[in-house]
């Protein structure tokens, strides 16, 4: 959230990618700096360590919805 919020900050669109299992952090993280707006994505947990395969299948997964955001930014 940190990053997507410090990319935000500079007018760069961002899109912060969070596992459901942080999702409430990031809640947490986007409302103490005031910006709740920052576009986020939710993922299922974990990604990290479960192998390339299973992250293509997420990215596969996620990759239209993120190029709606872009599109309307």
């Amino acid at each position: 959230m940190r990053d997507g919020v410090n990319i935000a900050r500079e007018g760069i669109p961002s899109i912060s990618l969070v596992t459901e299992d942080f999702w409430n952090q990031g809640d947490f993280v986007a409302a103490s700096v005031g910006m709740t707006s920052v576009p986020r994505l939710k993922l299922p947990h974990p990604v990290a360590g479960t192998g390339e395969a299973r992250i293509t299948e997420v990215a596969d997964g996620i990759v239209d919805e993120i190029l709606e955001k872009f599109a309307d930014a």
